[in-house]
């Protein structure tokens, strides 16, 4: 399962951060949807109710757009799905912040979505797990490999608090995890490609609710979940979907020329 990750990247850098190569072979910087930006807060400690930043395909709201073009949302952590009648979302009787991806199927919350191609990928800097030890929790950090520049500053700016484990399965990092203050990325110039913190990319779902009673729409998602990787298995036997570089994210946010089953296969 995933109940906490980190995003401390201000707007305009996960901008960059999210930057890729269309079919033109031009490098393009996902734009934020309305005021999506003001909604977004970056934070270390992230956890379900919280509005992350997530990325997804710009056709889920123009339909003329280019089938490559993405965008970026502010969304609430754990799916409110379109049908729920209440007129607070904090209402919900069931956690909806992981959806284990074996069983998106048989829920209609997560069926509903999956089918009409409602797919996203949540966007941090890495998520947070415990494992569970005799009389205490040990807190892990976990995010893709950085290059050496980026992890030197993070082990700076975190005051050496993490040692690092490598999770190859996946292309991750494992850290023991202490207390961090909050905090936000310098701004500064960026080049066409991002060569900063290199966010993780994990892959969910997304729906968007009315209050019946009217209101503005909430957008919220859930977060797919696996079998934990050989490497990660000893602090959890779940973990979040990684969509692992550029080809990956690119398809399961293609729901056009990729259909949902086909999708479920970049889980695997």
């Amino acid at each position: 399962m995933c109940g906490r990750t980190a995003c401390t990247l201000a707007p305009d850098e996960v901008r960059r951060a999210c930057s890729y190569r269309n079919r033109g072979d031009q490098w393009r910087q996902p734009r934020w949807r309305d005021s999506d930006a003001e909604k977004y807060r970056p934070s270390y400690n992230k956890s379900p109710q919280s509005m992350s930043p997530i990325l997804l395909s710009q056709r889920h709201f123009d339909k003329n757009a280019p089938v490559d073009e993405c965008v970026l949302a502010s969304m609430r952590w754990g799916l409110i799905p379109a049908w729920f009648r209440e007129n607070d979302p904090n209402k919900m009787q069931y956690s909806t912040s992981n959806c284990r991806s074996e069983n998106i199927l048989e829920k209609k919350s997560y069926k509903d979505p999956l089918l009409k191609g409602q797919r996203c990928v949540i966007l941090a800097d890495g998520f947070y797990e415990w494992q569970r030890r005799e009389k205490e929790k040990q807190p892990f950090f976990i995010y893709f490999p950085q290059t050496k520049e980026t992890s030197q500053k993070q082990n700076e700016d975190q005051d050496d608090i993490l040692a690092p484990v490598c999770n190859k399965d996946i292309s991750e990092s494992v850290h023991p995890q202490a207390e961090a203050s909050p905090g936000v990325c310098e701004e500064r110039e960026a080049p066409a490609e991002w060569t900063g913190w290199r966010l993780l990319t994990m892959a969910g779902l997304f729906d968007c609710w009315t209050p019946p009673a009217g209101g503005e729409p909430l957008y919220s998602y859930t977060i797919l979940t696996v079998d934990a990787s050989p490497n990660l298995e000893n602090i959890h036997d779940r973990m979040p979907a990684i969509l692992d570089g550029a080809e990956e994210v690119r398809r399961w946010l293609d729901f056009g020329e990729v259909k949902s089953l086909d999708a479920l296969k970049l889980l695997q």
